[in-house]
């Protein structure tokens, strides 16, 4: 079996997720070609690799035009019928919209207004639309049949927002974390945004405090906007399979030689473990 595990260190949003999702070996081109079936104002989404803390992560940014701003806000119940219009597969309509259920219904109690009146502001509802569809064809594209997550930092103090200064994490995100597990965190600003906690809660199958028994696959480091004073800003993603035989997993290191491609030769074959217990900053 497929799974997914999100290791939430510094929070969680949409566009770390996406992010991490794409250098964990997403299909970027499936992705972008599939989200061309909603109709959207155009925007365009610029991948950059940028590096966080010492760790090279994947950025992801969606650009809109300034020719054609957004015009209006979009209600849930509107996003809803074009995600169901847009002809995905089942598979990917249907997280899309466990997402965005989640988001609705507790901004809906926050607001204390019925679900289908909630509604995504101009630039906010493109963004939300791009990176939780595109976390949804993601998933698709790797295949993940299991999703895990660790518990997630919220983060503290407050925030500047439409309606004025609101306190971290913002009433939505909190909301959508209930019973779920949160962690505590040091800093005090935004940690997971209303997106992030809505993929938490509409799509985790498992939480672990650590990473469950698995066999590593792909890894994937997704970047935060902002800097963090002592810890990479990154969504780590961990792509593997679980195996009804994992405890009797055999290991040919044959491959070791030649996976990373930095030319090494070992004269010794017994130190092939040891020799790539460090990790491989990424050239680009």
């Amino acid at each position: 079996m497929r799974i997914l595990y999100l290791d939430c260190f510094s929070g969680i949003s949409g566009d770390m997720t996406l992010g991490a999702l794409v250098d964990a070996g997403a299909d970027r081109a499936y992705i972008e070609e599939e989200l061309t079936k909603i109709k959207l104002e155009p925007y365009m989404l610029e991948w950059k690799r940028v590096v966080k803390r010492g760790i090279s992560a994947l950025k992801l940014d969606v650009i809109l035009d300034p020719q054609h701003p957004p015009k209006h806000h979009r209600h849930y119940s509107e996003i809803v019928q074009v995600i169901q219009q847009a002809g995905f597969n089942e598979r990917v309509t249907a997280l899309s919209l466990a997402i965005f259920e989640k988001i609705g219904i507790a901004e809906a109690k926050i607001h204390g207004i019925p679900v289908e009146k909630v509604h995504f502001h101009e630039v906010g509802a493109i963004d939300s639309i791009v990176d939780i569809v595109g976390v949804a064809l993601a998933i698709d594209s790797l295949q993940v049949e299991r999703i895990f997550a660790s518990p997630v930092p919220l983060g503290s103090g407050t925030i500047h927002i439409d309606h004025g200064i609101y306190p971290v994490p913002a009433p939505a995100t909190l909301e959508m974390m209930r019973g779920l597990p949160i962690a505590s965190t040091n800093y005090s600003l935004e940690m997971t945004t209303p997106t992030g906690a809505g993929i938490i809660s509409g799509i985790v199958d498992e939480f672990s405090k650590s990473f469950p028994p698995m066999i590593v696959d792909t890894i994937g480091y997704g970047a935060g906007t902002r800097d963090l004073p002592n810890q990479p800003n990154v969504l780590r993603v961990v792509v593997g399979k679980v195996d009804p035989y994992i405890g009797k997993w055999q290991v040919s290191h044959e491959h070791l030689a030649h996976e990373h491609g930095h030319g090494h030769t070992h004269d010794d074959h017994h130190h092939h473990q040891h020799e790539h217990s460090h990790t491989h900053p990424h050239h680009t």
